[in-house]
């Protein structure tokens, strides 16, 4: 009989970041440690928070993928994970040094953008209490 493997989909925000068949094993990160997945392991759902995600097929072998917050939900042989931000790696420290580079650029983008968005709030406030008061 040959072994059931599962299915692995990652999702980002607005695309599909990889889709993998043939998935021996699954270990993801929770916020009560590290949670791992076998194929007849039962159903389940969890809350994912930032850390490496490991998966393992016989063609590649162990990847690492470095996840932001997310979920994981696991339904049959599919495993579905929807997270924030991802990249992947095969060294674990070429890994860390991506995200390092990439997720602080993008934090401090996400905070210039609400600098922004927080100087468009205060505007906005100014103008309508000064039409209030005329």
């Amino acid at each position: 009989m040959a072994p059931t493997l599962m299915n692995l989909k990652i999702l980002l925000p607005f695309e599909i970041f990889a889709e993998k068949t043939g998935v021996s094993r699954i270990v993801a990160e929770t916020h009560e440690g590290s949670f791992g997945l076998l194929p007849r392991r039962l159903d389940c759902a969890l809350a994912l928070t930032s850390g490496i995600l490991i998966y393992e097929t016989e063609a590649e072998g162990e990847v690492y993928i470095a996840v932001d917050n997310g979920v994981l939900v696991k339904v049959g042989p599919d495993v579905l994970v929807s997270v924030r931000r991802a990249l992947v790696g095969t060294d674990l420290g070429q890994l860390r040094d991506s995200v390092e580079q990439e997720f602080t650029a993008l934090d401090e983008h996400e905070q210039s953008v609400r600098s922004v968005m927080a100087k468009l709030e205060a505007g906005f406030l100014h103008r309508l209490a000064g039409f209030h008061h005329e």
